[in-house]
């Protein structure tokens, strides 16, 4: 359509430009002129519509590192987790372990879902849990109070699971836990946790 525009502006001056009298040099100068801006015209107007063109956003998927059953994952700031298939172990600074299943009944593994654990203080708080029900996970995002986002790390045994891990550290909350959601790799919302005060 743009396309055509532009021709039928430019067929339209070409046509002006010939029909002016061949002597009249004062008179071809302003046709010219005329053309040359009608062209120039067209294009800013091609290019306003180019600029106004809404884009489909891009997802931004967080590639999952598979890990082999009991290896340990440096968490950052004295966490560790790591992953057998029964489940999700975490340990914190103080060593002591913590434990969740995915094979004791408490999840459905039939259908998306996500799961939540946080552990911290004044200085920050670590973040984790299971995502479950899918192959196909994009990401896991936190969104606290004040809507900020943030993208969690995704962990899994190998042989494209259909469960793994998440964490991640964010700064103290004010006195609540963030909404936690679970995409695919299109972006579709597979599971939602929502925000909550204490």
């Amino acid at each position: 359509m743009k396309k055509k525009y532009l021709s039928a502006v430019v067929a339209v001056t070409a046509a002006a430009a010939l029909a002016a009298p061949a002597s009249a040099t004062a008179e071809t100068k302003p046709t010219e002129s005329v053309a040359a801006t009608a062209i120039a015209t067209a294009a800013t107007v091609q290019a306003a519509e180019t600029r106004t063109t809404p884009s489909k956003a891009t997802v931004q998927n967080t590639p999952i590192r598979t890990v082999r059953p009991g290896e340990r994952v440096d968490a950052g700031q004295g966490w560790t987790v790591w992953l057998t298939k029964q489940g999700k172990y975490w340990s914190g600074p103080d060593g002591y372990e913590n434990f969740r299943s995915v094979v004791d009944g408490n999840i459905d593994r039939t259908k998306p879902g996500v799961s939540h654990q946080s552990e911290g203080g004044e200085t920050g708080v670590f973040h984790s849990g299971l995502y479950y029900g899918t192959r196909a996970a994009g990401r896991v995002e936190l969104t606290d109070a004040d809507g900020r986002k943030t993208l969690a790390t995704l962990v899994a045994l190998p042989g494209r699971s259909d469960w793994g891990v998440w964490y991640v550290h964010t700064a103290p909350t004010r006195g609540g836990s963030p909404a936690v959601a679970l995409y695919d790799r299109s972006g579709k919302l597979l599971a939602d946790l929502p925000a909550w005060d204490f």
